[in-house]
């Protein structure tokens, strides 16, 4: 297992929608731990695969209750909303109130290529919309208002 670099916004893998994943081999399985090492690493309760530079619906989440390792997820069912702070280890030090669903029903496939359904709520429910939001090029930022997200553009750009 190996700790790997994160990209940084505004690399363009960041805004590209993913690509699925055909088949959960023994090369996916690394990739998951490794993502796995390196989001714990860093401090993190989420990781996407264009967050390493990989063009791949693969997503790992540990909020505390155990790690999930994850190919293809997908939202099926959602209710109500919930606002919390969030940040994102691919844009570093902005912090983002956002809105998302207070309640998930997610499918996906596990690292051992069986099919899931991971009822999730509250801070995994935030955690799942993040990363999933990642496989769609969709990132923290843009949840700011447009003034907001050009100020903070341009301080990342100035870094």
């Amino acid at each position: 297992m190996a700790i790997l670099d994160i990209v940084k916004y505004p690399d363009p893998i960041l805004r590209k929608r993913c690509s699925d994943v055909k088949i959960v081999d023994a090369e996916i399985r690394r990739l998951l731990n490794d993502m796995a090492m390196t989001m714990h690493a860093a401090n993190g309760i989420g990781l996407a695969a264009p967050q390493i530079g990989l063009d791949m619906r693969l997503i790992v989440i540990d909020v505390g209750s155990g790690l999930l390792k994850l190919v293809n997820p997908k939202i099926i069912e959602s209710k109500g909303h919930s606002v919390m702070e969030e940040g994102c280890l691919s844009v570093p030090d902005v912090y983002v109130k956002v809105k998302r669903k207070a309640k998930l029903m997610v499918s996906a496939l596990n690292d051992s290529g069986k099919p899931e359904l991971i009822k999730a709520e509250g801070l995994l429910a935030h955690a799942f919309g993040q990363e999933i939001d990642h496989l769609d090029g969709r990132l923290v930022i843009d949840y700011l208002p447009f003034y907001r997200r050009m100020f903070v553009k341009k301080g990342i750009a100035n870094r």
